[in-house]
Parts: C-alpha cells; sequence; structure tokens
C-alpha cells in the first residue's frame, strides 16, 4: 500500500448522506489523535502519519499509523490486527460493530461510545508506534 495525490474531500465523498458528516467527524478524530495530516493511501483509505513493517516471512511494506475508509454503506476503521481480542472491555462499550483482525466496520456513528472509539484508536496507535513493531 502506498500513498497517493489524490484529494481527500473525493475519498470523503464516497460516504453519502449522514454518513458524510460522520466521515468528517472521523477526519477530525483521528487527525486530533494521531496530529497528523490526512493523506490519501491506495486510491481510497485516509491515512494518517506512516510506519515501516517487516514480517517474519521477511515481507516489508509501509502503512498509515491511523486509517479509515468511508463508504456508502458503512467506516472502515483500521487498527493493529487482534484489537477486538486485546481490548474486549473497549469493544463491549463501543456499541453496533462489526470486527475482523484488524479493521472495524460501523454502518453509523449513531449509537457509538465516543469514549470507546476514542480509546480503542489511542491504544491501536500507541502500539503501532511501539519500539520494536
Amino acid at each position: 500500500m502506498s500513498p497517493s495525490d489524490l484529494p481527500v474531500a473525493q475519498v470523503l465523498d464516497r460516504a453519502t448522506g449522514p454518513r458524510r458528516a460522520e466521515a468528517d467527524e472521523l477526519l477530525e478524530l483521528l487527525g486530533e489523535i494521531s496530529g497528523e495530516q490526512p493523506v490519501v493511501w491506495a486510491g481510497r483509505i485516509i491515512g494518517f502519519g506512516e510506519y515501516e513493517y517487516r514480517y517474519e516471512s521477511g515481507h516489508s511494506g509501509s502503512s498509515p499509523v491511523l486509517a479509515f475508509a468511508p463508504g456508502p454503506t458503512k467506516h472502515t476503521i483500521y487498527l493493529v490486527n487482534d484489537f477486538s481480542d486485546r481490548w474486549p472491555d473497549l469493544m463491549a462499550r463501543l456499541g453496533k460493530h462489526r470486527a475482523s483482525k484488524a479493521c472495524l466496520y460501523l454502518t453509523r456513528l449513531t449509537g457509538v461510545d465516543r469514549s470507546a472509539l476514542r480509546q480503542l484508536l489511542e491504544q491501536s496507535l500507541a502500539e503501532t508506534r511501539s519500539p520494536g513493531r
């Protein structure tokens, strides 16, 4: 995955109706937490900051430290691997969501506990920036 020069507004506009305002809220929240400016990655993901990774297999690359992808049906937030297993208390407080290994899917922000979401983002960021990662 790599950064692109696509305008952030063009990616934000993939969220429609009330999700568009929620995409703006996520943009502000992730920017505030990361202290970084938004950059479009892979043509569809809004990322903040950058880090290098290397797997035991030797595969390496770069990725944003925090990121989300707005869309017409859901918001996808990218977090550290196994975040839902690491922080089950936050997941229980979060509200309606779906999760995979490294993605949090929110259909809407309505009903989402913003404090729990902020903590998830902060803890994921701390994990990503920790030495030895």
